[in-house]
């Protein structure tokens, strides 16, 4: 997710979208078991988490306006503590938690697609 691209507020909007997903389907795969539920939640949390840190990451180097090569250094740097912390997030989840991958998957996905398909509806609302 490029913060860059959107106003914080539209940012915002869209990490909204992808907590309204990911608790839908935990609520959803909890329907069937408890810890499919859990699982989701933690796939969700994986997607969802790293997005955060991301934005807040921006936002932080974005209020300083720097000159031209910190842009591209500060978005490298934000989207490296983003795959690592999904990375970290995801082994948590199957390793120490022993989340069902299905659930975990599934939703790690559906909140994945929330982020590229969100931008167009929050930007033809807005």
């Amino acid at each position: 997710m490029s913060v860059t691209l959107y106003s914080g507020k539209a940012a915002r909007k869209l990490l909204a979208l992808q907590l309204l997903t990911f608790v839908l389907f935990g609520i959803g795969f909890s329907a069937k078991e408890i810890s499919w539920g859990f699982s989701a939640v933690l796939g969700g949390l994986s997607a969802w988490l790293p997005s955060v840190v991301f934005m807040l990451f921006a936002l932080r180097h974005q209020a300083h306006t720097p000159a031209g090569g910190r842009v591209a250094w500060s978005f490298a740097i934000g989207e490296a503590l983003k795959v690592v912390s999904t990375i970290v997030l995801m082994i948590v989840s199957l390793g120490w938690f022993k989340a069902a991958l299905f659930p975990l998957g599934l939703t790690y996905i559906a909140v994945l697609v929330v982020q590229i398909v969100a931008p167009a509806i929050i930007g033809r609302n807005s």
